[in-house]
């Protein structure tokens, strides 16, 4: 059966592109991993898809099994310790992970990526996830009308009936905006697409709002900020938060990027100056990511999701 196993399926939406879904999502899933969730990220961004760089993991290939594709796990679940709680597992697939080289141009017209997607939702074999979060593309073109048609088919936004027919309930689609009115415009048609749709809209986003000293954490607004919140309210959807752009992220998921020219002389000579060599941290990305000063605000995120799908499954 399609999707057999998944509980929850969230959909990470915005109208335009570069607004950060990518990473809003895989921050998203992070933080549910850390709330002993279960977590899967589907990327359904065809043509540009983002998260097998974002994950670390751009060389890794899809298996066969005899029920379906095998999504690349990203971190396995760790039991609860003195020092941490439980902490989920973490697994993706990505068009990404189907290419042969990561340079590959992806050319297809709408049937084509009609037919990818249905096969992303009916042939990949997730097993027992709490949640699976779809990272899709800008706009509400060939991939989401897709998108749309099969999880209203495959799954069900009621949660009594999910309950009662074990099949994945359809909780509903973050929205993901920056600041600034010409993002927030496109957004507001997302929005728009999401009731035509069906598909429950749980809150809305703002990121890179503001900038996050990478050594003290403060939030400075450099350039616009509330316009997310705004549109939140004159739409009337939950507004779930601010996030600021984040270096450490930004490092973590890229690499630290190196100093070239502008490093002066008295670095340059202690680089060179013998000693033991650094040791790599071979921690996995989760352990890595709750020490940045993004965690917190995704913490909340996640723990904002978990309570409305308790609260209206106890209700059913």
């Amino acid at each position: 059966m399609p999707l057999e196993g998944v509980k929850n399926i969230v959909l990470v939406l915005s109208g335009k592109g570069g607004v950060g879904k990518s990473s809003v999502t895989l921050q998203l899933a992070l933080a549910l991993s850390l709330q002993g969730k279960s977590v899967g990220i589907l990327d359904i961004d065809l043509t540009g898809p983002s998260i097998p760089r974002l994950v670390g993991l751009e060389d890794a290939k899809i298996t066969q099994s005899p029920n379906g594709w095998l999504p690349v796990p990203v971190h396995d679940a760790a039991p609860q310790s003195d020092s941490s709680p439980a902490r989920g597992s973490l697994r993706c697939m990505s068009l990404g992970f189907l290419l042969r080289d990561r340079g590959d141009a992806v050319i297809w017209r709408g049937p084509k990526k009609t037919a990818m997607i249905r096969q992303f939702l009916s042939d990949v074999s997730w097993g027992e996830t709490d949640y699976l979060l779809i990272d899709t593309p800008p706009g509400t073109s060939d991939e989401h009308i897709a998108l749309a048609e099969q999880l209203l088919t495959l799954s069900t936004a009621d949660a009594a009936t999910a309950a009662q027919t074990n099949v994945p309930r359809l909780y509903g689609a973050v929205l993901v905006t920056t600041p600034q009115a010409v993002a927030t415009s496109d957004v507001r048609k997302e929005a728009n697409f999401c009731v035509k749709t069906s598909i429950p809209v749980l809150g809305v986003i703002e990121n890179m709002s503001g900038y996050a000293c990478p050594c003290c954490g403060e939030v400075s607004n450099l350039f616009s900020s509330g316009g997310g919140e705004v549109m939140a309210q004159q739409l009337g959807i939950l507004f779930m938060g601010k996030v600021p752009v984040d270096v450490k992220f930004g490092e973590l998921v890229e690499g630290k990027m190196e100093d070239s020219d502008e490093e002066d002389e008295e670095d340059k000579e202690q680089k060179e100056q013998p000693g033991a060599p650094e040791e790599p941290d071979l921690r996995p990305l989760v352990e890595k990511y709750k020490e940045g000063w993004s965690y917190p605000r995704f913490e909340e995120f996640a723990k904002t999701l978990l309570g409305g799908v308790e609260s209206t499954a106890g209700a059913s």
